[in-house]
């Protein structure tokens, strides 16, 4: 079994201070929570970006301005800019997060259209998925592809296999707890229907974060944790720190018997090229 890496998805689009008052907003708030996550062991950081209101944005110019920064503190960390951005973003402005120096190693390609609850419906159509892919492959991105139940996998394949526009082995992150329940039922489910050679994260948002946490790191997948999917530690008690999650997915995997991987080990699981 691989060893563990563990992502931490540091501040979302969605949740606000209001929720948690450790949610980072800033560009000095966001390094300092990547780099709890990075201190506690995680090796990939996904990140969204705010303007200091909290407003998201994916406006190339922040995005830089807080990769920049984040290297600074954390220099191997991976680093994967989110282009789902927010409810409501066109395309163009999704993709500006891939437009930084240098080109990211991974950035995140969502799979489907997803139904957020009320009214969000977060929009994701095939020429969407397609165009996304093939920029990404154009500029050495990886993808990491998102996943909120088992047809978005089967439209990654479909993107993959007929069109030639992912590269296999490719790495799949399963979001459990939107539109799929968040049972090791599901999870297993998930988990069997990618091609082998594949790699995979897993999260569960809200109260689903932990029993998912535990039961990916049995199974042999990857760990998502994160202020994005999920605000306390237990029930009722709001997390401090994106830091303070990642040490409790490291405890999880000690007692279960996995190591965890370092930036560079990550790279190496997930077919990334060596760092330079």
């Amino acid at each position: 079994m691989d060893k563990l890496i563990i992502s931490a998805c540091i501040c979302g689009a969605e949740v606000t201070k209001e929720q948690n008052p450790n949610v980072p907003y800033t560009v000095e708030e966001i390094v300092r929570e990547a780099k709890s996550a990075y201190d506690a062991g995680a090796a990939l950081i996904h990140l969204h970006v705010r303007w200091d209101d909290g407003t998201p944005t994916q406006s190339k110019e922040r995005f830089q301005e807080c990769v920049d920064a984040i290297r600074k503190e954390c220099p191997d960390v991976i680093i994967q800019p989110s282009t789902g951005g927010a409810v409501g973003m066109t395309d163009l402005e999704r993709l500006e997060s891939t437009d930084i120096v240098p080109t990211p190693e991974m950035a995140t390609l969502d799979c489907g259209t997803c139904n957020f609850g009320g009214d969000e419906i977060f929009t994701n159509t095939d020429t969407t998925i397609e165009n996304f892919a093939r920029i990404m492959k154009e500029k050495g991105i990886k993808p990491e592809l998102e996943v909120f139940d088992k047809g978005m996998i089967d439209t990654a394949l479909k993107v993959a296999d007929r069109k030639g526009l992912l590269v296999h082995p490719m790495h799949f992150d399963f979001v459990l707890g939107v539109q799929m329940t968040a049972t090791i039922r599901d999870l297993v489910f998930m988990a069997e229907s990618i091609p082998a050679g594949s790699t995979w994260t897993a999260t569960g948002l809200g109260k689903n974060a932990w029993h998912i946490a535990a039961a990916t790191i049995s199974l042999g997948g990857h760990v998502r944790v994160g202020f994005e999917d999920n605000l306390y530690m237990e029930k009722g008690v709001l997390a401090e720190s994106n830091g303070q999650m990642v040490a409790k997915a490291v405890e999880i995997a000690k007692l279960l018997g996995r190591e965890i991987a370092t930036p560079d080990e990550a790279r190496e699981i997930l077919s990334l090229p060596p760092r330079k």
